[in-house]
C-alpha cells in the first residue's frame, strides 16, 4: 500500500476535487507504486500550475510505502486530552473523531 502525502506537513493527499485541489485525506491509499504514480499526475495536471511553479504538485507531494511512512515519515503532533487535560503526542494523520483531545471521541 502506499501514500501520496505533502512533504512539509506530512498530511496524506487525496484525490482532486472539481476545482483541481487535493485536499488532506487520511483514507487514501494505493495498491501500487504505478497507481500512486498516476494519481500524482492526475493532481498535477488538475493544478492548472507551471512546472516552472515552485507549489507544481510533483515539488509539493512525493510518494511513499506505508509501512515506511508511519515508522519514518510522519509527523506527530502534541494535543491535550479533553477529560484530564494531559499533554500526549498523536500522529498528523488521526482522525478527529479519532482523538482523546475532541469531543466526539469521548461521546461515542
Amino acid at each position: 500500500m502506499f501514500y501520496i502525502y505533502e512533504n512539509s506537513s506530512t498530511y496524506i493527499i487525496g484525490k482532486p476535487d472539481r476545482n483541481g485541489i487535493a485536499r488532506p485525506d487520511h483514507s487514501q491509499s494505493y495498491k501500487t507504486m504505478s497507481s500512486a504514480k498516476a494519481g500524482l499526475t492526475r493532481i498535477a495536471k488538475a493544478s492548472g500550475l507551471l512546472q516552472t511553479d515552485p507549489n507544481y504538485p510533483l515539488y509539493r507531494y512525493s510518494i511513499c510505502e506505508a509501512e515506511k511512512f508511519h515508522n519514518n515519515i510522519e509527523k506527530s503532533v502534541k494535543k491535550k486530552n479533553i477529560m484530564n487535560g494531559k499533554e500526549f503526542m498523536e500522529k498528523v494523520n488521526t482522525p478527529y473523531y479519532c482523538s482523546p483531545s475532541s469531543e466526539t471521541y469521548w461521546s461515542m
